[in-house]
């Protein structure tokens, strides 16, 4: 997912004719199986039933490319140095909010920057789920329930966390939006996401009172107040400190059901997620199961008066979670990314999935790796390693990039970003969260098969258009298993 003015891209799906093309521009490179190109083109793969040329069942299998990758094990960076690039991110990098630094008091001036500076209101056109046109009138209450003439001169900071996955918001409502009445997949309003856990600064209140405009380390945007707990300062920083804890790995696994505590029964963790364990006797049932099988968490609440608490929960010990961050080597990197595969496409976090950005950072996010939110922001953070480009370059610098790509290193275009995981017979191949499919079938024209979810292609046959593919149109690559 782009900025906040993030834009709508197709991306592709392959055909015959654009493979050829884009294997033919690969000749005379050494043959590294996971990095180089071979010298002499690859025979041509038979086309799949599923239409996307270069595609193989066993392609979906992690397995068949880490061993395709050369010191896949390898520790790439040690968790010393991330922490410390980590530290540097909140300092250093604009798009990001170290909450710890935030003032005693806020000011009207602050507040109201946040709000006016996620969003404008609207100036066009926006349409409903059903199709039909939103009135003005709907739209002028909407921007009017953000309430900013009651943002007081000065103001305590508040703190709070979030108790549940929650979606952050553009303005105070649950209403999704589109830009024609032909689309109900990209909703205008929807930003990105919070996580239980997530520490949050409080800073305004919707005049419904149903909504908390909050910033979090990645993201300031509005959120239901009833997936918020506030709590005072101390606590909310300290949560993620807290030791012993499980790293959640897999996908978005979900704590055990239980009716004794329906507040942190099933209750979704997603990629990346660090919940500290609870002090709870081991030989003692838990919400009415003994947790013998479980890992105990601390996960937190809201209470009736809207504060903090903490209820202990069940994590099955065989849900994916570690008791650490992954160490970031080539292979996690594709095992993790892996388990998003075919996960349907969610911009801003939507579908109770995510989008491009959001799949690559929690992928990062389980090997204890920041990165900022939204596309625009990661390609060009001043904390990473990145090549840069410009409109200008040349196709042959741009090639010579492409045949350095190291698995794990972020490709960005304008809108979007892949993951690069190997080659095949000198093919890239890219892992992304795509909500488009486009290439050049054999007439010539440019075809869309709508990928909508976590994909795997190769590179180089993808089109941004008639007269130029995704090559054409990289603007930064960023490898963040490299320290700058």
């Amino acid at each position: 997912m782009t900025e906040m003015r993030r834009q709508r891209t197709a991306l592709p799906v392959l055909r015959m004719l654009a493979m050829a093309l884009a294997l033919a521009a690969l000749p005379g490179l050494a043959r590294d199986p996971a990095r180089t190109a071979p010298a002499s083109m690859p025979a041509m793969p038979a086309m799949p039933a599923s239409g996307v040329i270069g595609v193989e069942d066993a392609y979906f299998s992690p397995g068949f490319w880490i061993a395709r990758t050369q010191a896949a094990n390898r520790a790439l960076m040690a968790p010393a140095a991330i922490d410390a690039r980590n530290a540097r991110l909140l300092r250093d990098d604009d798009s990001m909010h170290d909450l710890s630094a935030l003032p005693a008091s806020l000011t009207r001036a602050q507040v109201a920057g946040w709000i006016e500076g996620l969003a404008s209101p609207p100036a066009k056109p926006l349409w409903d789920e059903a199709g039909k046109p939103v009135p003005k009138a709907s739209l002028d209450a909407i921007v009017g329930n953000r309430a900013m003439e009651a943002i007081p001169a000065n103001q305590a900071t508040r703190y709070g966390m979030a108790v549940q996955r929650a979606a952050l918001r553009a303005f105070p409502t649950a209403l999704r939006v589109f830009s024609s009445d032909d689309d109900a997949d990209i909703d205008r309003f929807q930003e990105s996401a919070l996580f239980p856990g997530d520490p949050v600064a409080i800073a305004h209140a919707s005049a419904d009172g149903q909504w908390l405009f909050v910033v979090s380390p990645r993201y300031a945007a509005w959120v239901e107040a009833k997936a918020i707990a506030s709590g005072d300062r101390a606590t909310v920083l300290a949560y993620a400190q807290r030791t012993p804890y499980r790293v959640i790995t897999g996908a978005k696994p979900r704590t055990v059901f239980t009716r004794e505590e329906p507040r942190v029964s099933e209750v979704q963790l997603d990629m990346g997620v660090r919940i500290p364990q609870a002090g709870a006797p081991l030989d003692e049932p838990v919400n009415g199961q003994h947790p013998y099988s479980a890992w105990i968490l601390d996960l937190p609440v809201r209470n009736a008066d809207g504060g903090l608490g903490f209820a202990p929960a069940l994590l099955q010990k065989n849900a994916d979670s570690a008791p650490g961050y992954l160490p970031l080597t080539r292979a996690n990197i594709i095992r993790q990314a892996f388990k998003f595969l075919g996960e349907r496409y969610g911009w801003g976090h939507s579908y109770n999935g995510r989008d491009c950005s959001g799949f690559v950072s929690e992928v990062y996010r389980s090997m204890g790796v920041q990165l900022p939110r939204n596309t625009s922001d990661q390609a060009v953070s001043p904390v990473f390693a990145r090549t840069h480009f410009e409109a200008g370059d040349s196709r042959a610098k741009r090639m010579a990039a492409v045949a350095a790509l190291d698995v794990g290193d972020l490709i960005y275009i304008p809108g979007h970003v892949m993951m690069f995981v190997g080659r095949i017979d000198g093919m890239p191949y890219v892992i992304h969260d795509t909500n488009g499919g486009s290439t050049l079938g054999a007439d010539g024209e440019l075809h869309s098969m709508h990928l909508n979810g976590v994909s795997l292609t190769p590179l180089l046959p993808l089109r941004f258009g008639k007269d130029h593919d995704y090559v054409d149109r990289i603007t930064n690559i960023v490898r963040v298993t490299k320290r700058q």
